[in-house]
């Protein structure tokens, strides 16, 4: 008498082929199909809302973002029409086509992505399957079915391409990630440091600069040298040795107001409103200017003058006089 074996392992369930798709494997190929591209998307457009407008990292994390949206866009919409998959869909074994199992060009495809909106918006209602064939409200409108393909039918790489595909969206995430810190948030914190800093600094450095007393020129001259930096002192020079030449007299200056123009790390650019007097005793006149200085951070840590452009040349002041430094009457 014949005995038959019992104890063979069972076969692995598959669903059968053109067999309706249900939720749960359709929600894992779309999430094959959308998140990476959401995830590039979401990323970079921190990275380009985060940007100055029109940097060079403005300009690289918007076309990664349009880029990303257009591959995702493609994958989802115009692969399926010329090779018969979307990533997940291939990964999965699904297949979107017609009641009667005709394939669905581009146009259909690229509706019922767009019509998956109005499946969103429903607060997500439209997502579930409503009917007896498993359809979406997308499905329903533009008369689609998700339909279980054979596994033979499958590509044989599609395993390779899905972890290259999620790969390079992790190492895009992760790459805009790192441009938002190293390129934009440090280099924003030291920028505003630089800013507290030539708030506090800039105004002394400068009026310091421009003012000297005949009775004490030379230690003047020389503390005004010691805060310029080498590109600016022979400019500096040129200007002492005019004075020199001529009739020194008092030059006293103070900054009535000022801002910052512009900020980096070790530089930043200042515009100073000044007031001041030139002279003494029945000679002495009030005098206003305005100056645009750079400034730029030495080696050993102090802020140095490497630029100074009158943009309002030294004019008398208003008959009223001059306002006094702030603690001065």
């Amino acid at each position: 008498m014949l005995v038959e074996e019992t104890d063979a392992a069972p076969a692995v369930q598959e669903p059968a082929p053109n067999e309706l798709a249900g939720w749960p494997i359709r929600a894992a190929a779309f999430a094959v199909d959308v998140f990476p591209g959401v995830a590039v998307v979401a990323t970079t457009a921190l990275v380009w809302l985060a940007a100055p407008s029109q940097s060079l990292w403005w300009w690289m994390s918007i076309s990664v973002l349009v880029g990303a949206a257009l591959m995702t866009m493609v994958n989802r919409a115009v692969l399926p029409a010329i090779l018969g998959w979307s990533l997940g869909r291939a990964l999965l074994g699904l297949e979107v086509v017609r009641p009667d199992g005709a394939a669905v060009g581009v146009g259909r495809l690229m509706s019922r992505e767009l019509a998956h909106l109005l499946d969103t918006l429903s607060v997500c209602v439209g997502w579930l399957l409503w009917d007896s064939r498993k359809r979406t409200f997308a499905d329903l409108l533009l008369r689609t079915e998700v339909h279980c393909a054979a596994t033979d039918r499958r590509p044989a790489d599609i395993r390779r391409h899905a972890t290259i595909a999620v790969g390079v969206a992790v190492l895009l995430c992760v790459g805009a990630a790192g441009v938002s810190v190293f390129a934009i948030y440090l280099p924003g914190r030291a920028a505003d440091q630089t800013r507290t800093a030539v708030n506090a600094q800039g105004p002394k450095i400068v009026t310091e600069m421009l003012t000297y007393d005949p009775k004490s020129l030379k230690q003047d001259f020389e503390r005004a040298r010691s805060l310029t930096t080498d590109k600016y002192r022979p400019v500096l020079v040129k200007q002492q040795e005019s004075v020199q030449k001529g009739h020194p007299a008092i030059n006293e200056y103070w900054v009535t107001d000022s801002t910052v123009l512009s900020a980096a790390r070790d530089s930043a650019t200042m515009l100073l409103f000044m007031q001041g007097h030139r002279g003494g005793g029945g000679d002495e006149r009030f005098i206003t200017a305005t100056v645009r200085v750079s400034l730029v951070k030495g080696e050993d840590g102090r802020w140095l003058v490497d630029n100074l452009d009158v943009v309002t040349k030294p004019k008398p002041a208003p008959a009223k006089g001059p306002t006094p430094p702030k603690g001065q009457k």
